[in-house]
């Protein structure tokens, strides 16, 4: 006797963003539903990415697909080519190893059953694809700096000068000075060459006031910048009339996804004049030039290796996750030994100046972390709020089902309708767009409630899960006797909190109360197995507690 339940495939739809849109998907859902209604499956769920790049594996759609695949929810995987599902040659192989070992075809409407012939082949061309389109759009853009527009953004000091043309379109990449704007330049330079710090003149532009650039608040390094990259409003060249472009390139981190500048040699970099844009004399950016080269030089030639306020800091434990409670900004290092809110000090964003020692927050840290972390009741009712979580997505998700279930059960007869419409002679355009508008929108409907699980999954949690956590704990705390292992168990410390709170507070030891959020479903999930929970609680949930 043969089994002849048909099999469960999922689609996997994805557009980047050069000169796609958000219907693509769509078109891609619906050459693939009639691939799978052709094969006599059974469409069990759509996966898909808009406006990312198939360059990149770091997909939200994509990710949770090949998750779903290890766990066995589906047994075919469509999409309308290749291409759609990667162009990078080493995740498309990597993917095509994935399904092979789940025993889990990839078919797409344009090459159909993928083999390895086909990642060899379309793979390379994928990459071929990308390399080409790179060079094309870095040449276009180095032709925009030749006739002297912008290749990118907009720098702050200008704005865009849109000029109609005769076809009824407008000019575009020409720029034009915001006389406002540039007023506030000429006063940072001025200010600076006079002695003002960069860390000042934020301050007091925060204080007046004054709109920086992007929207945000001012900062040292908004002003100051990095001078061998050009970057910050004391280093672009653009302010005397100099348009310097190519000075760094653009690589993608293999591991995360992310790019990395690095910079050119000076011989790559494209220079062009622009003396309509000029903001700053000559004889003012000379004169901030010199100061900058004075600082750099006191620098490098300090007798103190590591000067506090000369260079860079020592790490300490935990160093990058302690917030303040007032405005959210880091608390950084204000003298050698004590905490402060870096928005107070650097931007004058923030009315919190109260400080506390280091030793202080470590201890008071650490004391929490191994008496009130490990906790039973603490474990308990996040348990607890785990399973009422559960629960409440599974009553939103059976509502939402019940909605459509019904709105699919009405457009049945009127679609019905529309046919007999149509077959009695009674044509008309504005008939045939209704009719297409209620198909699609019924195989949305019915893709909808693909997606929805037919059951309830368990929630299994780990039976030692209290040994677990009390273990990670025994750890931390063994690591940080050891000044081998300090690094490593700052590390661990991370894995267990996720940030850290300071709340300036007279009363409270060391002027301050500290909150923990640690991020507990972490260790939850070890017990979890293939179990459906909801991504969004298992990654992201977090309970939080106070440190002495």
């Amino acid at each position: 006797m043969t089994d002849t339940t048909p099999l469960r495939a999922v689609i996997y739809a994805r557009y980047s963003s050069d000169l796609q849109r958000a219907a693509s998907i769509e078109d891609q859902t619906r050459v693939c539903k009639t691939l799978i209604e052709t094969r006599g499956w059974r469409l069990a769920q759509v996966y898909s990415d808009m406006a990312i790049s198939g360059a990149t594996h770091m997909r939200p759609g994509f990710q949770q697909m090949q998750q779903d695949a290890r766990a066995g929810s589906f047994d075919v995987l469509v999409a309308e080519g290749l291409d759609r599902l990667s162009r990078d040659q080493e995740h498309i192989a990597a993917l095509q190893k994935l399904m092979l070992y789940a025993q889990i075809p990839i078919v797409t409407v344009a090459e159909g059953e993928i083999s390895e012939l086909h990642i060899g082949l379309k793979g390379t061309m994928s990459a071929l694809y990308l390399k080409d389109l790179a060079q094309k759009t870095h040449r276009g853009l180095e032709g925009r700096v030749h006739a002297g527009k912008s290749a990118g953004g907009i720098s702050y000091g200008y704005r865009l000068d849109r000029q109609p043309l005769a076809d009824g379109t407008f000019t575009t990449g020409e720029r034009t000075i915001d006389p406002v704007e540039a007023e506030t330049i000429r006063e940072i330079f001025t200010s600076y060459v006079r002695g003002e710090s960069a860390r000042a003149l934020a301050m007091r532009l925060n204080k007046a006031g004054v709109p920086a650039p992007r929207a945000k608040t001012w900062t040292a390094s908004t002003i100051s910048g990095n001078w061998k990259r050009g970057t910050g409003i004391l280093n672009n060249e653009l302010y005397i009339g100099k348009l310097v472009w190519n000075r760094q390139k653009f690589v993608k981190d293999p591991e995360t996804g992310k790019r990395q500048a690095r910079p050119n040699p000076p011989e790559a970099w494209i220079i062009e004049e622009v003396p309509d844009l000029r903001i700053i004399d000559d004889d003012l950016w000379e004169a901030v030039k010199q100061r900058q080269g004075a600082t750099r030089k006191r620098v490098l030639e300090s007798p103190r290796r590591n000067g506090f306020g000369l260079a860079r800091r020592p790490t300490y434990l935990f160093s990058g996750v302690l917030k303040c409670s007032c405005c959210g900004a880091g608390y950084t290092l204000m003298n050698k030994v004590k905490y402060g809110c870096s928005a107070a000090r650097n931007r004058g964003t923030c009315e919190n100046r109260a400080l506390i020692h280091r030793e202080e927050v470590e201890r008071r840290i650490l004391d929490a972390l191994k008496d009130k972390l490990l906790h039973p009741d603490l474990v308990a009712e996040f348990v607890a709020e785990y399973q009422r979580e559960w629960n409440r997505l599974k009553a939103t998700q059976t509502s939402e089902r019940a909605v459509t279930e019904r709105e699919l059960k009405t457009l049945t007869p009127k679609i019905d309708q529309i046919v007999d419409a149509i077959a009695e002679g009674m044509f008309s355009p504005a008939l045939k767009a209704k009719l297409q508008a209620l198909e699609s929108r019924k195989a949305d409907l019915e893709a909808k409630l693909g997606t929805f699980e037919t059951q309830d999954a368990p929630i299994r949690l780990h039976p030692g899960l209290a040994d677990v956590y009390r273990r990670k704990v025994a750890d931390l705390t063994a690591a940080l006797n050891h000044e081998a292992t300090r690094t490593e168990a700052a590390e661990c410390i991370r894995g267990l909190v996720s940030e850290i709170r300071l709340i300036p507070d007279p009363s409270a030891p060391g002027g301050h109360q500290i909150e923990l959020h640690g991020d507990l479903a972490a260790i939850l999930a070890l017990g979890e197995g293939k179990s459906k929970t909801p991504r969004g609680l298992s990654l992201g949930a977090s309970d939080s507690l106070v440190a002495g």
